[in-house]
């Protein structure tokens, strides 16, 4: 749960190597690609262009290195050289990467062209939800401060939190101790230490909170069918507050944007 400081020093590699997947793929013109094609492409960066491995695929059986979750796609969307991405589609590739035995964890939601503005809107504000979480990490905070920072932003704007999934320890497993809900309440759950490390990652609804799996097992999709977006970062407690392990270039000026 606590890493030491030369597995921290060995997971920052594995978030800046991540990072960078994310930074590739901003350049993609995502328009007209399968999700497959995506997968693919991922695939042959992490393993031929930063030396690593794709730690999803082979993990509980999934077979791809990547969740490329579409629209009303909550998490685990399943790539498909059938599915099609579209203008006006909101996607989130949810990518791990593991290096030197540690393993990094980040999403991002993709607008596609001329996306509407309430989807925008929603995706917008998921990230900013996500920006508040990692705000309210410090050592001696609690859990439950992570929570209510971001349901209480989303709920703020209209939107809902999905409760079913949440975010989690990392290190040498890509999901270890402690559970990081989407919500909570205030000074409750476990305290936060320097050299803890783990995901944030809120699923945000433009509908009901509420969710179904599919057929295949993976894919989990709004009840009501309304739009969903999410984004996820791996962090780490540091003694005067938070490392953004997964942080990308153009993310800078959100670290100043988390009160």
């Amino acid at each position: 749960m606590v890493k030491t400081p030369d597995e921290l020093a060995l997971m920052r590699i594995s978030g800046k190597l991540l990072a960078s997947v994310f930074e590739m793929l901003d350049g993609q013109e995502l328009a007209g690609m399968s999700t497959m094609a995506v997968n693919d492409l991922v695939d042959h960066f992490i393993t031929v262009d930063l030396a690593a491995r794709p730690a999803s695929k082979g993990q509980y059986g999934f077979k791809y290195v990547l969740n490329c979750s579409i629209n009303h796609v909550v998490c685990h969307g399943v790539p498909d050289a059938d599915a099609m991405i579209r203008d006006g589609d909101i996607i989130n590739l949810d990518i791990t990467l593991e290096k030197n035995g540690f393993i990094a964890d980040s999403s991002k939601t993709y607008i596609v062209g001329n996306a509407p503005a309430a989807a925008r809107r929603l995706v917008r504000v998921a990230q900013e939800a996500m920006w508040k979480g990692i705000g309210a990490v410090r050592a001696g905070a609690h859990l439950g401060d992570i929570g209510f920072a971001i349901e209480r932003h989303a709920k703020k704007n209209g939107y809902a939190v999905v409760r079913d999934y949440c975010g989690h320890g990392i290190g040498r497993e890509m999901h270890e101790d402690p559970q990081v809900l989407n919500y909570g309440r205030p000074g409750r759950g476990m305290q936060l230490r320097e050299g803890m490390v783990f995901t944030i990652e809120p699923m945000v609804n433009q509908g009901t909170r509420k969710v179904s799996t599919e057929d295949d097992g993976w894919t989990v999709v709004t009840d009501d069918r309304k739009l969903s977006a999410q984004f996820e970062h791996t962090v780490a407690v540091t003694r005067d507050g938070v490392e953004v392990l997964t942080l990308r270039r153009d993310e800078a000026p959100m670290l100043d944007r988390r009160a």
